[in-house]
């Protein structure tokens, strides 16, 4: 072989070695966000799950173990991280940076405040991280996706529920609203959506809160001064979820008056105890396990690079929002125990075993 042939052999080969090794680099991007079988790096990889305060018993007792099992049955070898911010918009952002410097494909995140989480959508999305809005929406930023229940529809339906109720005892007086955190978008939504219920209900709004990270404590105190002000004014009071319903009954109790029909959202077990024994007039049942699982499945598309449509728009970010169920003593035992959302063992002991009795839960 001459010199240039030599030459030219060579070149080739080398030319053939470095596609080789562009080739390689490409599957390696690829199995990151889209090939499930070449490398493992999918398989392997990281995603983040973020909730936002310990103040509702939900994030511990169900969205994270729901998550994580969901996530297991996808990926077994993918790790999930998940931090609870314990109502601290400081301490989301430093979790949230914290699984970016882990390398997390994903980000499912139920934002302690809406508006300071843009932050964290902006530094993900410059990583490439997609971040999934998990319940409670992220306006300011548009998110990659949005999952949650319809929290406008909550609040109108938990606010018509009561009203509807009231007329039909033909009560009289005012009507107390007990809204969540001023720093949550979901809230904002949920509070639209009970103002379209009780502003044209007849019933005058006495007053209304917004109650500081959701805590029964704060809404406790506030419920307390309006029965001291507004006395047997109040026919009934509009709680925005379960534990700001909680501390609302809580305030009656403690003023040693009658407790007047009050909502709630969730259908966590204290709630449901407190709608069998006549305490709560109802909250919202909306499975957990539907959210959860849906994130799942959403930062899972992310994770191997694709981008999964939305059933709808909301804050400019495709969104699925699912529709949830009003329960009271009606319906409790169909929708929350004989669906096995919840158990009779758990709900029906002690002093609310003969209200289980009388609406035949067992």
């Amino acid at each position: 072989m001459n010199r240039a042939k030599m030459r030219t052999s060579a070149f080739a080969a080398v030319a053939v070695l470095a596609g080789s090794v562009l080739a390689a680099c490409g599957s390696d991007s690829g199995s990151t966000g889209g090939n499930t079988s070449g490398g493992g790096a999918v398989q392997n990889a990281k995603v983040a799950f973020l909730m936002p305060d310990l103040a509702s018993t939900r994030y511990e007792l169900a969205d994270r173990p729901l998550f994580e099992a969901k996530m297991k049955q996808l990926c077994p070898t993918c790790e999930v991280i998940y931090q609870n911010a314990d109502s601290d918009a400081a301490k989301q952002q430093q979790q949230a940076n914290s699984a970016l410097a882990q390398g997390v494909k994903a980000i499912v995140i139920d934002p302690v405040d809406s508006a300071a989480a843009a932050t964290i959508v902006k530094s993900a999305q410059s990583q490439q991280v997609p971040v999934i809005a998990y319940d409670r929406p992220i306006p300011a930023t548009p998110a990659d996706y949005y999952i949650s229940f319809d929290n406008e529809k909550i609040g109108a339906m938990i606010a018509q529920s009561l009203v509807d109720h009231l007329k039909k005892e033909n009560a009289k007086g005012g009507i107390l609203q007990v809204n969540g955190s001023p720093t949550d978008a979901a809230a904002g939504l949920i509070k639209k959506g009970i103002h379209s219920a009780v502003d044209p209900s007849g019933f005058k709004l006495l007053a209304e809160y917004d109650t500081p990270d959701w805590q029964p404590e704060k809404a406790q105190t506030w419920v307390s001064g309006q029965i001291t002000q507004f006395k047997d004014q109040i026919a009934g009071v509009v709680a925005a979820n379960d534990g700001t319903g909680g501390g609302s009954i809580a305030a009656f109790k403690a003023a040693g008056v009658k407790v007047p029909p009050i909502t709630g959202n969730d259908a966590e077990l204290a709630a449901a105890q407190r709608i069998i024994s006549g305490d709560q007039y109802n909250t919202i049942s909306k499975p957990i396990k539907i959210v959860a699982e849906a994130s799942a499945n959403v930062a899972w598309e992310f994770m191997q690079g694709k981008k999964p449509a939305g059933k709808t728009t909301l804050y400019n970010t495709p969104s699925e929002l699912f529709v949830p169920t009003v329960v009271t003593t009606e319906n409790i035992k169909e929708v929350l125990f004989d669906s096995g959302i919840m158990k009779a063992a758990e709900a029906c002991a002690g002093e609310y075993a003969k209200g289980c009795a009388e609406l035949g839960i067992k």
